[in-house]
C-alpha cells in the first residue's frame, strides 16, 4: 500500500514538471493525431461533447493534467477500499536523514484517515481539471495553470499521506507557494495581484507558529514521525504539549481561514473559480482541519489547546455566516460559508468529535465543489459575478440548476442531504460533551489504527480513537483529559444560531440566482459539458455520502438532535422565503437595514487591520527608508565625498610639473638645514 500512496502522489508532481517544461510542445506532437480524429464520420453532427471530445487528443497541458490526475485517483480508491476491508496502519521509509539530534524520515503513512482523504483531494482535483479544460480553453497561460493545479493536488497529497511532520511542513508550504500563483493567475488585474499577495502573507504569518510547533512536538517526542508524537504524549511535559499544539493552531487559522487570520479567503476569490473550488472544496483550508485530526490524541491531551480552538471556531462559524448573508457577489457568499463550515469542523474537533469533523470535511468537500462549479457555470453564461444580475435561470440551466439545488440542500443541512448527518454529528457530540466531561469517543472506519510500533513504557494504557497511548506510572493517578463543558455550550449554542444563519443564506442565494424574473440581457444557456457534467457529477456523493455514516455509531444521527437542527433551518429558510415570496424582484437581504453594509464588510475587520497593522507597518517602512537614505546611504556616501575632498588637495601636489617639484625639493632641504642649525 505504501508503493500505491507514493505512486499517487509523484504522478501529480510528473504532471506538472512535465506540463509546465513540455506542454505546449505535447500539443504540437499530438496535431497531426488531433487533424485525423476530427474529421468526422458521415452523417456525424460536430456539435456538443462528441466536438470537445474530439479537441482533447490536440490539448497537451489538458492531456498531461487530466490523465495523472485520474490514475492517481483510481490509486487513492484502492486505498480507501483496502482500509475499509482490512484497517491497518502502513508505514513506509523511503530514507533517513540525520541531523545530530532528532533524525527526520522521508516516510508515508497510510490508514483509514489518510485514505478516505485523500481520495477526497483526488476526486475533487480531476473534476477541477476536466472542467477547468472547458473554462480556461481561451486562456493562453492554461499549460502553467494545469501545472499548478497538479503540483497544488501533489502538495496536498504530501500533506494527507505523510508519516513525518517535517514532510507534512514541504507539503503545506509548496500549496502556499501553489495558491499564490493560482490566485495570482490574471496577475494582470492589480486587484488580482494584491489578493494572491494577501492570501501568501497572511497564511505565512500563521506558518511561523505552525513551523515552531512542529519543532516543540518533535524535540519533546525526540522523533517528527507522525505515530511516534502521537505514542508518546503521555509522556511529554505538558507545558511542550500545549505549547507545541497551540503553535500549530496557528498554521491551522491560516490555512483553514479561522479568526482572525480569515480575511484572505474572501479576496482570493478574484482567481479563476476552479481554483476557488479546490482550494475551497480539498486542498488548501481543509489542510488545517487535517492536521488537527491527525494529532488529534496531542490536542486532547492539551485541553486548554482545544478550548482556545473552540472559541475560535465559534467566532468563526457565525461572524462567516453572517458576513455571508449580506453578500451580492455569489463567489464571495460561497468563501464565507467555506469559512463557517470549515469552523465547524473545528468546533467538532474541540468537543471531541474527531470522527464527525472528519465526515464534514468529506462532505463538505463535495458538496462545496459542487456549489463553486455551479457557480462557475452561472457566471459564465450571465458574465457577472453579482446575484443582482441573475435571476430566472432555473429553466435555462437545468443542470446546474438541480446540482447546486442539491448543493445548498447540503449546505443548509436539509435531508437526505449529506451535510444533514455530518453537521448533527457535530451538533450532537457538542450536546454530550456539554452534559458528560467529555470522554474520549470511538473510532469509525476512517479513524486511526491502532499504532504497531510505540515505546515501551511501564503503567497503563488510554484508548483513544483507535490509538493506545501509555501513560508513565507517575500520571497512573492523574484524571484523562477531558473537554471543557463551557466549550461545549459555546459550540452547541453558536452552532445552532450559525444553522439558522446558513438556511437563510443558502436559500436567498438559491432563490435569487435561479428564480424570480431575469436581471441581465444575456441569453441563458447551459454551459459546455465539459463543465457541468463535473458539477452533475459532484451531486451525487453531495447527496448520498451521509448515508455511509449510518453503519457507524459515531455517526449516526441523534433524533432528538436532528429535530432541533431541522427547525432551525426551517426557521431560517422559511423567513427567507416568506421575504423572498412578498417580492420576488427585490432582495430578501435589503431587511437587515443599516446592518447590511456592516455584514457586507465583514465587521470591517479589514478596515481594523489596515488601521491597526497595515498603516503602522508602512509608517515603521517609510521610516527606516527616511533612515537609509538620511543616515546610512549619507554616512556612506558623506565618507566618499570627504575621501574626494583630501583626494583633490592631495592632487594640487602632484600636478606634473618638474619646476614645481625642483622648488618644493629645494625648500624642503633649506628647511631641514635651518632646522639642524637652530636646534644644534
Amino acid at each position: 500500500m505504501i508503493v500505491v500512496a507514493a505512486v499517487a502522489v509523484v504522478l501529480p508532481f510528473a504532471a506538472a514538471l512535465v506540463g509546465m517544461l513540455f506542454g505546449h510542445t505535447v500539443s504540437h506532437l499530438l496535431s497531426p493525431l488531433a487533424r485525423r480524429v476530427r474529421k468526422p464520420a458521415p452523417g456525424t453532427a460536430r456539435r456538443g461533447a462528441l466536438v470537445l471530445a474530439r479537441r482533447m487528443p490536440a490539448n497537451g497541458p489538458a492531456l498531461i493534467a487530466v490523465v495523472p490526475v485520474a490514475v492517481s485517483t483510481v490509486l487513492t480508491a484502492v486505498l480507501a477500499v483496502d482500509q475499509l476491508r482490512h484497517p491497518a496502519s502502513h508505514v513506509g521509509t523511503l530514507t533517513r536523514v540525520p541531523t545530530g539530534t532528532t533524525e527526520i524520515t522521508l516516510s508515508l503513512q497510510v490508514d483509514g484517515l489518510a485514505s478516505v482523504v485523500a481520495l477526497l483531494v483526488c476526486c475533487v482535483a480531476l473534476a477541477v481539471q476536466i472542467y477547468s479544460v472547458a473554462y480556461m480553453r481561451d486562456d493562453p497561460r492554461y499549460s502553467s495553470y494545469a501545472a499548478f493545479v497538479s503540483l497544488f493536488t501533489a502538495a496536498m497529497l504530501l500533506v494527507v499521506l505523510s508519516g513525518d511532520l517535517l514532510v507534512l511542513y514541504v507539503g503545506w508550504e509548496v500549496m502556499g507557494i501553489c495558491s499564490y500563483f493560482l490566485i495570482g493567475h490574471y496577475w494582470h488585474d492589480r486587484a488580482t495581484s494584491r489578493a494572491a499577495v494577501k492570501a501568501f502573507l497572511v497564511t505565512r504569518l500563521g506558518d511561523v507558529g505552525f513551523l515552531f510547533g512542529i519543532f516543540v512536538l518533535g524535540l519533546a517526542a525526540d522523533s517528527f514521525q507522525i505515530r511516534q508524537i502521537i505514542g508518546r504524549v503521555g509522556v511529554m511535559p505538558h507545558t511542550a504539549l500545549l505549547a507545541g499544539t497551540l503553535l500549530l493552531l496557528c498554521g491551522v487559522a491560516g490555512k483553514s481561514a479561522q479568526f482572525p487570520l480569515h480575511t484572505w479567503l474572501p479576496d482570493a476569490m478574484a482567481g479563476p473559480t476552479p481554483i476557488s473550488a479546490l482550494i475551497h472544496a480539498a486542498t488548501m483550508v481543509a489542510a488545517g482541519v487535517y492536521v488537527v485530526a491527525r494529532l488529534y490524541p496531542a490536542f486532547f491531551f492539551a485541553p486548554t489547546s482545544l478550548a482556545v480552538l473552540g472559541v475560535i471556531a465559534a467566532i468563526s462559524m457565525l461572524g462567516a455566516a453572517l458576513a455571508a448573508l449580506a453578500q451580492d457577489d455569489l463567489k464571495r457568499v460561497l468563501a464565507y460559508s467555506t469559512i463557517s463550515q470549515l469552523a465547524y469542523m473545528a468546533a467538532g474537533l474541540a468537543v471531541g468529535a474527531r470522527d464527525g469533523a472528519v465526515f464534514h470535511l468529506l462532505a463538505h468537500g463535495a458538496f462545496k465543489a459542487l456549489l463553486f462549479l455551479g457557480a462557475g457555470c452561472v457566471i459564465v453564461t450571465v458574465g457577472s459575478n453579482l446575484m443582482s444580475a441573475m435571476g430566472g435561470l432555473r429553466l435555462a440551466m437545468p443542470v446546474t440548476f438541480w446540482s447546486m439545488t442539491v448543493g445548498f440542500a447540503a449546505l443548509a443541512g436539509i435531508p437526505p442531504a449529506s451535510g444533514f448527518f455530518s453537521k448533527d454529528t457535530i451538533l450532537s457530540q457538542a450536546w454530550k460533551a456539554a452534559h458528560d466531561r467529555g470522554t474520549p469517543p470511538a473510532g469509525g472506519w476512517f479513524a486511526y489504527t491502532p499504532l504497531t510500533a510505540r515505546p515501551h513504557l511501564p503503567g497503563r494504557t488510554v484508548s483513544f480513537v483507535a490509538v493506545q497511548v501509555k501513560v508513565p506510572p507517575h500520571r497512573m493517578g492523574a484524571p484523562v483529559p477531558h473537554i471543557p463543558s463551557w466549550v461545549a455550550w459555546l459550540v452547541l449554542v453558536t452552532g445552532l444560531l450559525t444553522v439558522v444563519i446558513t438556511a437563510a443564506y443558502a436559500t436567498r442565494t438559491w432563490l435569487v440566482t435561479f428564480f424570480g424574473e431575469r436581471r441581465s440581457a444575456v441569453r441563458a444557456r447551459e454551459a459546455t459539458p465539459l463543465m457541468r457534467w463535473p458539477v452533475a457529477a459532484l451531486a451525487v456523493p453531495a447527496l448520498i455520502l451521509g448515508f455511509f455514516g449510518l453503519g457507524s455509531a459515531e455517526l449516526r444521527p441523534e433524533w432528538g438532535m436532528a429535530v432541533i437542527s431541522l427547525l432551525c433551518a426551517a426557521a431560517g429558510a422559511g423567513g427567507v422565503y416568506l421575504v423572498w415570496n412578498n417580492d420576488p424582484a427585490l432582495d430578501p437581504v435589503r431587511l437587515l437595514g443599516p446592518l447590511r453594509p456592516v455584514l457586507r464588510e465583514a465587521f470591517y475587520l479589514d478596515t481594523v487591520y489596515d488601521v491597526a497593522i497595515v498603516r503602522p507597518v508602512r509608517a515603521l517602512a517609510r521610516l527606516v527608508v527616511h533612515a537609509d537614505e538620511r543616515v546610512v546611504d549619507a554616512g556612506v556616501e558623506g565618507s566618499g565625498r570627504g575621501a574626494r575632498r583630501l583626494g583633490g588637495l592631495l592632487r594640487a601636489t602632484e600636478n606634473g610639473n618638474a619646476q614645481a617639484y625642483v622648488s618644493g625639493l629645494f625648500a624642503g632641504v633649506v628647511l631641514i638645514v635651518v632646522a639642524v642649525v637652530v636646534l644644534t
